[in-house]
């Protein structure tokens, strides 16, 4: 390989999508990451919050733009279109603000992204985007569109097939190698580009905690070795690009890792329309309701997956039922009742956010009003069609919202929010 005198600044980012502070000291000290582990070594590894809701496509979008949700305007993977309640889904094209790389872009830096989640459709910029999750078709993933015959040839895959994997969980070893695999061969064909901005971004390491997380944890698991070995891959990858990366600039001075949310076990499941139903805030006109287009006139409150809530507002919502002047009693009042929400004894919420206080900017007021933050192991999740509060599906692992982390030569200081990687790494080429 041919490496790069350092003539200019250059940067490289590698995200690797769930994977928690805690879960990497533990694997660099059992000798499962030794390049991440030597890496870690010559820098500082921070703990980190993530965004809030704690989901990447929240968290991705904060990381990139060095926003939160009422700046750049994406509150979850669904959001409702204006003045109903029919669901949408967000993507690239409704990001309010630009990212780091539109704006190394003005300054006539060249970036190359692969795998970046939220970004779909790949919207145009200096250099090379592949889109990540929830990108559909590589067609619109890709920008410049001659990359993606370049890409099929690989054998490249957007993500794992995770309804193939819930409907056969045996697949997910394979559908994690395949997808790895056409990951890797990206990074080393494009790491031969001419760029500025180098971003690598690995997802399957949340494919693989939200599947087999008690693999991680149980040494007696059929698959715990399985899980081990995926990281061993992992942290070849790293490896490869912290070694290049130093070939081609002497030194770690512009690398930077970093996930975007955490992960744990997850206990139980917690449908917030549930226990709003109960607690007679939420009501339906049907007996059994298909989504929230079957809202009662006389509800008060909805949720939206995963831990959103939202007044059912006179004159935001078709069938508001909350004067806005009592907007604020009644956010106090849910949040102080579902704070005392139990499950066999344990505490269920760990705190409810009013996303006035979270969220600043214009879109604020298209977001929700409260956000609930659950304690370990409780997965809020926003379904219409649960009967009861708690329950369990195929899924062994959750997200976790200040269990992620960021490595950088640099100490980046305490309380570190993603949202405050954009200027850091931007810091770079001033």
């Amino acid at each position: 390989m041919l490496f790069k005198k350092k003539t200019k600044n250059l940067v490289c980012v590698v995200g690797l999508d769930g994977v928690p502070h805690s879960l990497l000291q533990s694997l660099c000290r059992k000798g499962v990451m030794p390049a991440a582990a030597r890496l870690f070594e010559s820098g500082h590894l921070h703990r980190m919050k993530a965004s809030l809701p704690e989901i990447s496509s929240v968290s991705w979008s904060d990381f990139m733009t060095g926003t939160n949700s009422g700046e750049h305007g994406i509150f979850g993977f669904t959001d409702l279109k204006p003045g109903s309640y029919d669901l949408r889904f967000p993507n690239s094209l409704d990001l309010k603000v630009p990212t780091i790389w539109d704006r190394l872009g003005e300054r006539g830096k060249r970036s190359i992204i692969i795998n970046q989640p939220a970004t779909y459709p790949a919207q145009k910029l200096n250099g090379i985007l592949v889109s990540g999750f929830v990108a559909i078709d590589l067609a619109k993933a890709v920008y410049p569109m001659p990359q993606k015959v370049v890409l099929e040839q690989m054998g490249y895959l957007i993500d794992v097939d995770t309804m193939k994997v819930r409907e056969n969980p045996t697949l997910l070893w394979s559908e994690l190698a395949k997808t790895l695999e056409g990951r890797e061969k990206a990074l080393r064909h494009y790491w031969e580009e001419n760029w500025d901005y180098f971003e690598f971004v690995i997802t399957g390491t949340d494919r693989l905690h939200h599947f087999l997380w008690d693999a991680c944890e149980d040494v007696g698991h059929p698959d715990h070795t399985k899980f081990i070995d995926y990281y061993r891959r992992v942290d070849k990858t790293i490896d490869f690009i912290s070694t290049s990366f130093r070939k081609m600039t002497g030194g770690d001075e512009g690398l930077y890792l970093l996930s975007d949310h955490g992960f744990c076990a997850i206990r139980q499941e917690v449908y917030l329309n549930a226990w709003l139903e109960k607690e007679s805030y939420l009501k339906f006109a049907v007996a059994h309701p298909r989504g929230l287009g079957d809202l009662s006139a006389d509800a008060a409150a909805f949720a939206l997956d995963p831990n959103r809530i939202y007044l059912n507002l006179k004159g935001r919502f078709p069938r508001g039922s909350v004067d806005p002047a009592a907007a604020a009693a009644l956010k106090d009042e849910i949040r102080l009742k579902i704070e005392r929400l139990e499950y066999n004894g344990m505490k269920v919420v760990r705190r409810v956010f009013d996303a006035a206080q979270i969220y600043s900017g214009a879109q604020t007021p298209f977001g929700p009003d409260l956000i609930v933050l659950s304690e370990y192991g409780f997965d809020m999740k926003g379904s219409v069609k649960k009967s009861d509060i708690f329950g369990r599906t195929i899924l062994r692992g959750m997200h976790t919202w200040d269990d992620a982390f960021f490595w950088a030569v640099k100490d980046a200081g305490p309380d570190l929010a993603i949202s405050n990687l954009a200027e850091i790494i931007l810091g770079n080429f001033l």
